[in-house]
């Protein structure tokens, strides 16, 4: 005779599976933050599976509710649904997100050890002496250097103290405030040149086996994260090692330029312009490259007038063998 139910062991009740929880689409959008249009706009685009249909109701499960958090999590990241869509097709055919989304994540960490401040609007006025005014802090807002602070009137985040520092140093020298935004302007043009020739070289040379046109599997997605970590300080040594060469040689060009000028000269050793053919300028800039013409032609004169030097020297100590003369 079987036992009445309530007699049953407590330990068959216990095994039984839990059940999935399951929401109707308006409690999905209240536990996952989207709203029912956005939810309802992801299905007709194929990123969010069907809900199972009962009676009347869509009942939506946990499922849903992962997905909806990977969506939001991708588009944090940049992506466009279309890319999502891609993307989470992939995951769904077994190949995997978790490699991906971390190197995504490596990708877009911060590429320095600085980290960030904040800085009040009288504590700027105080750096600058007073030349931080309302248009300036405009400008530095629109430039990246400061960023607002919701809901605090008067503080402003730093992304890079250091680029801050140098601005203020600038000023202390007595660069004006314009001339440091305009630079700052045109360096940032160049850098972000310089940043993307080396993205080209190290997709080519070293991501182009993980790009081909598919997201990569999850073990090359890892292994291309771990690779971003090892080149991610490359840039910046490469860049530092160059910039610390650059200023090394032109500095000492730019200093022997200025103190060889007319200027630091006596009236009755100025020089005036001379003017070279067209011709000639242009087969020089042909041979050493537009930036070293200057310097091209100066070594050349010099060079020429150091021989002509020597020989006019070899010539006082022997004038019998001038001219071919024999002894």
């Amino acid at each position: 005779m079987e036992p009445p139910r309530s007699a049953q062991s407590p330990s068959r009740v216990d095994q039984r599976a839990p059940q999935e929880a399951e929401y109707r689409i308006e409690d999905l959008a209240h536990h996952s933050g989207a709203t029912v249009r956005t939810i309802r706009a992801y299905q007709d685009r194929g990123l969010l599976p069907k809900p199972e249909r009962r009676g009347r109701s869509n009942v939506y499960g946990s499922a849903h509710l992962t997905r909806l958090s990977q969506i939001a999590d991708l588009l944090e990241r940049g992506y466009t649904l279309a890319s999502i869509k891609e993307l989470l097709e992939a995951w769904d055919a077994g190949r995997g997100l978790g490699g991906l989304l971390g190197l995504v994540a490596e990708v877009q960490g911060p590429w320095s050890d600085e980290e960030a401040g904040r800085i009040t609007r009288e504590e700027l006025v105080e750096r600058f002496g007073g030349a931080a005014d309302t248009t300036t802090i405009a400008e530095a807002v629109a430039l990246g250097v400061l960023e607002l602070v919701p809901d605090r009137e008067g503080e402003f985040v730093v992304p890079s103290p250091q680029e801050l520092s140098v601005a203020v140093e600038l000023h202390s020298a007595g660069v004006p405030m314009a001339a440091i935004s305009e630079q700052l302007r045109e360096l940032r043009i160049q850098v972000e040149n310089m940043a993307a020739r080396f993205l080209e070289f190290t997709t080519e040379h070293v991501f182009a086996r993980y790009l081909g046109g598919r997201p990569p599997t999850d073990a090359d997605a890892v292994e291309a994260a771990e690779l971003v970590r090892r080149l991610r300080p490359l840039a910046q040594q490469t860049v530092d090692a160059e910039l610390a060469r650059a200023m090394r040689t032109l500095s000492a060009r730019h200093l022997r330029h200025h103190l060889t000028s007319d200027a630091a000269l006596p009236m009755s050793r100025k020089t005036r312009p001379v003017a070279l053919p067209a011709r000639t300028i242009q087969a020089v800039q042909r041979l050493v490259g537009e930036e070293a013409t200057s310097e091209f032609i100066t070594v050349a004169t010099e060079r020429e007038l150091s021989t002509r030097t020597l020989d006019a020297l070899a010539a006082r100590e022997h004038p019998a063998r001038d001219f071919g003369q024999s002894d």
